[in-house]
């Protein structure tokens, strides 16, 4: 059976990265990465997490951390594009479909959550439709994403 597909959350990629100020749990990142390599699961990036950990790094740390953070940042984003790690970022998303989750957003926005987060649990559904199959899960260590994990139907 194919292994799990995990959708990389921010705070997965900052622990991973090890961007400052947001990377208290990268040892378990490390590990959990080591895990799902070993496991064959799929690696999904989705593209509103790179912008946002873009946007954590260019505000952790003095410059010359940010800058050395920021070239790793881009180093596996590129390979991630490029097809030579095993991440795989996720389709940009075509204007309907940004419209929709915009409508939703003043909903969701009261009850606290971003829109990149919003983006990743659309995500989330879009890979439970595509992959009935297996389990989909997004991997994030921000308490109102860690319940999102469907296993997989028979």
């Amino acid at each position: 059976m194919a292994g799990t597909i995990r959708i990389i959350d921010t705070s997965v990629l900052c622990n991973l990265l090890r961007v400052p100020n947001r990377d208290q749990e990268s040892a378990r990142a490390t590990e959990e990465l080591r895990e799902a390599f070993a496991s064959g699961d799929a690696l999904l990036l989705p593209i509103p997490v790179i912008y946002e950990t873009g946007n954590h790094i260019a505000q952790n740390g003095d410059g010359t951390v940010r800058r050395k953070v920021a070239r790793a940042f881009v180093e596996l984003v590129q390979k991630a594009f490029n097809g030579t790690i095993p991440f795989t970022p996720t389709p940009l998303q075509d204007t309907d479909e940004v419209l929709g989750w915009i409508a939703e957003f003043p909903e969701h926005a009261a009850a606290g959550m971003g829109l990149g987060d919003l983006s990743i649990i659309k995500i989330f559904h879009q890979q439970c439709d595509l992959n009935h199959g297996r389990r989909v899960v997004i991997w994030s260590y921000d308490k109102h994403l860690q319940g999102f994990d469907r296993p997989p139907l028979l």
